[in-house]
């Protein structure tokens, strides 16, 4: 029913629902507490977002949200196509600073599970994508953060031109890596 894969970042998973299609399109079952808990996935979800980037090469991120109100999210694409990154920042990690990313489109359905204790963000990779995805606690403007999407210490391959990217104000004016104290560590959000 599901296709769970390991990524290089113990604690993001790669998730690919199975699609049931007949002449009038498809079903899938996105989520279920109950079959995520059988694989060892015990996430208590509470909120859903869901946004549309209008243009090509728009990026959102790379954000995190900070205890108490830690995020773990699970990250889908409802329409066109877009590429997911998730950035371990736990103090600690053998992975701190590392990143691994996915392409998520509407058409293979894949989703990503980030845990708390890792950035997020994406890049639209065609017009009028569509972002939806799952968090584990409400959002608290007070604790939301973000590095820059770009930070060469990260070096992450968007998969596409970002030297134009669209960015919103916070984005564009997020820290460095390197200048950032991390309120995370890696004792405290393993899973």
């Amino acid at each position: 029913m599901l296709e769970i894969e390991e990524t290089a970042l113990p604690g993001v998973k790669l998730l690919t629902p199975r699609r049931f299609g007949d002449n009038r399109g498809f079903f899938s079952e996105s989520w279920n507490k109950a079959r995520m808990a059988e694989q060892g996935l015990d996430y208590e979800f509470v909120q859903d977002n869901h946004s549309l980037s209008a243009k090509t090469g728009t990026v959102r991120g790379l954000h995190f949200q900070a205890p108490p109100h830690a995020q773990a999210k699970l990250v889908r694409c409802g329409r066109g196509r877009l590429f997911d990154v998730a950035v371990d920042i736990r103090k600690g990690s053998p992975t701190y600073g590392k990143w691994v990313g996915y392409e998520l489109s509407f058409e293979n359905g894949r989703q990503l599970l980030i845990p708390e204790g890792f950035l997020h963000g994406f890049a639209t990779l065609q017009d009028d994508t569509e972002i939806i995805y799952k968090c584990t606690d409400y959002y608290a403007p007070e604790c939301d953060g973000a590095v820059r999407f770009n930070d060469p210490g990260i070096g992450i391959d968007w998969g596409t031109d970002t030297s134009n990217a669209v960015l919103s104000e916070k984005d564009a004016a997020a820290p460095l890596l390197k200048d950032f104290d991390s309120p995370f560590t890696f004792e405290d959000f393993q899973r």
